[in-house]
């Protein structure tokens, strides 16, 4: 294990949830640094390695590129848990996550910052905005699986017709304090971490963007559906506590230095 990258202190700072992406790690981060250097203000990024077993987290150590890379261990799979330990990590004003495989296209991260930086608090990619440009290949059951499951969330997210595009980005500090009290660690962490969000009085905007459906997901239909719809009855439950007060201290027992 090598020593903990200490990356110059951002404005920005992007997590990518990461459990076995070595096959598309190295484009992703290609990708993304790329952009976050054509911004105004200085990026980060944080990898998050969910208990990888192959060469995710070397690669993330090893990266060298125009935006400075830290690379996080999550010991507890999943997407969820590997978000929030990349969020609780952060310290920079403005925070968002992405998928590593950069199926959101990041023209929009311009327009993003600005909002952002004008006091805009949750802002989130949208799939189903009428103005997004999205190709589909996935197979039908999933597409309906989506669907519906978008449809049960919506009630709980104010009418957000898009819960689980892998493109969110939050001011800082309320990404923190939403994402300390996440406990879903599956794919439905999303729908809970907009609902506490919404339960501290941000408001949550859908932007359009360009979407296309890469190979590789992990998420299948037949194998998760029953999780997901366990996780979305915790999230019901959640959504009527009460706010609770800000930690403290960081939370990090999740997290270890790569």
């Amino acid at each position: 294990m090598g020593p903990r990258r200490r990356p110059t202190e951002g404005a920005l700072d992007v997590v990518i949830p990461a459990r076995n992406e070595a096959a598309r790690l190295a484009h992703g981060l290609a990708t993304l640094s790329g952009a976050l250097s054509e911004l105004p203000v200085p990026a980060t990024i944080t990898v998050v390695d969910s208990a990888s077993t192959d060469a995710t987290a070397e690669i993330a150590r090893r990266w060298s590129g125009p935006v400075p890379v830290r690379l996080l261990r999550c010991p507890r799979p999943g997407k969820g848990a590997a978000v929030r330990a990349g969020l609780l990590a952060t310290t920079a004003p403005y925070v968002g996550f992405c998928d590593a495989d950069m199926a959101t296209g990041l023209d929009v991260l311009p327009d993003v910052l600005a909002m952002l930086r004008s006091g805009t608090e949750v802002i989130i990619g949208s799939r189903r905005h009428p103005e997004s440009d999205v190709e589909i290949y996935g197979r039908p059951l999933r597409r309906v699986g989506a669907l519906t499951f978008n449809r049960l969330c919506r009630d709980l997210t104010g009418g957000v017709t898009d819960t689980q595009c892998g493109f969110k980005f939050f001011a800082g500090p309320l990404a923190r304090a939403a994402a300390a009290e996440l406990r879903t660690a599956g794919f439905a962490f999303d729908v809970e971490l907009l609902v506490h969000c919404r339960r501290r009085g941000a408001a949550i905007t859908e932007i359009p963007v360009t979407w296309r459906d890469m190979p590789g997901s992990t998420f299948s239909i037949t194998r998760h559906a029953a999780g997901c719809l366990r996780d979305l009855l915790h999230v019901r439950a959640a959504a009527h506590r009460p706010v609770a007060a800000p930690p403290l201290v960081p939370i990090a027992d999740e997290l270890r230095a790569g």
